[in-house]
């Protein structure tokens, strides 16, 4: 047995390092970077940095189309970074929020050659450490004894990039009755995933039949809708909608998967909104953001309902997305109950969009 630990563990480690603003070291077997998230980015750590090379910025391909910078990697741009630039240039390039007060934030230089593995790698880590999409790089000689004499948590890219790309495998935690508003006939199940991420729910309604496709419905977590009652989305008004549902048929099970602003984060959705409130509507204000449309895993789901018993469902959704999802992992959709509710003036251009750019039935 060995107290060292695991590369989920590494991983998960590696995601809190990045959020309290601390580096760590990516490596393959040719090179290695030194690589902090540049929302946490301090100038203290930035004139560290310069001390060990020249840095350069990763940043999502969706982000510097938005810049103008050129994109010679696919999925991200490795952006030079000019020699005395300061922290808040670096940090304008990666955050959005004064885009049209100053747009112009260059002209910027993208680097042609080298690998661009583990810039991708440094991006999909603090996409799953819920922050900017946006690293700054510097690449590094000996990168175990690096990491041991800093203090530094050692990512290998061979090792680490399998893990993101897979769904995090789900345990149940623990299990209880729990009356709610829809029926007193509900109970609570907590799911905790292995790469040390957020726990998901499910609210398992009256006893449904294991045999017979359950009604059911992916609900991703949305605090400004589900708790506050916000008029910007129809979140809330769907949570209460499929409760209710299934509270009337007497059974039902409710996936409630902790993916806050379709997988990007409460901070980024509001960074979001505040772009919207500049004009953009959902899907422009997330590609500025450097997101995707929707970065949510919908496989979450899937595995919770076979953990539970469940092979086949009535599906409460008007996301087409996630019925391919459940049929693409082996969950069968029975029927496909939509879910129409909650439009009012303060959303209509949301739920238009949704619509229009990511085929939502509504």
């Amino acid at each position: 047995m060995s107290l060292l630990p695991t590369m989920i563990e590494l991983l998960a480690r590696a995601r809190v390092d990045l959020r309290m603003g601390l580096p760590v070291v990516i490596q393959d077997e040719t090179s290695a970077v030194l690589a902090i998230a540049v929302e946490s980015l301090t100038t203290e750590r930035l004139i560290e940095m310069r001390t060990l090379g020249n840095p350069i910025l990763a940043l999502t391909a969706r982000r510097a189309q938005t810049l103008k910078a050129n994109v010679y990697d696919d999925d991200i741009c490795r952006v030079i970074v000019p020699d005395g630039r300061p922290l808040g240039w670096i940090q304008s390039l990666a955050d959005p929020s004064d885009d049209l007060r100053s747009p112009m934030k260059g002209p910027l230089q993208s680097q042609r050659s080298g690998r661009p593995n583990l810039a991708q790698l440094a991006i999909a880590m603090t996409k799953s450490a819920r922050l900017l999409p946006s690293a700054l790089l510097v690449t590094i000689n000996n990168p175990s004894d690096f990491a041991a004499s800093n203090g530094l948590t050692l990512l290998d890219h061979a090792s680490t990039t399998p893990l993101l790309d897979e769904s995090s495998p789900l345990h149940p935690v623990a299990a209880a009755r729990l009356p709610i508003e829809a029926s007193q006939a509900g109970r609570l199940h907590i799911f905790r995933p292995e790469d040390g991420n957020e726990e998901h729910y499910a609210i398992e309604i009256g006893q449904p039949d294991r045999n017979k496709p359950v009604l059911s419905r992916l609900h991703s977590a949305c605090f400004t809708g589900d708790v506050l009652g916000s008029l910007k989305c129809d979140c809330g008004p769907q949570l209460q909608g499929a409760l209710a549902q299934m509270g009337e048929e007497g059974t039902g099970v409710l996936l409630y998967l902790n993916q806050e602003g379709r997988g990007i984060g409460l901070a980024n959705k509001m960074r979001a909104y505040s772009l919207q409130d500049q004009g953009f509507d959902t899907v422009e204000a997330n590609h500025r953001l450097g997101f995707e449309d929707d970065e949510r895993d919908f496989r979450l789901g899937s595995a919770i309902l076979k953990e539970l018993g469940f092979s086949s469902v009535r599906l409460l959704t008007n996301n087409p997305n996630k019925i391919a999802m459940m049929e693409s992992t082996g969950i069968a959709v029975a029927e496909h109950v939509p879910l129409k509710v909650g439009l009012n003036p303060f959303n209509e251009n949301y739920l238009a969009t949704k619509a229009a750019k990511s085929g939502h039935m509504l």
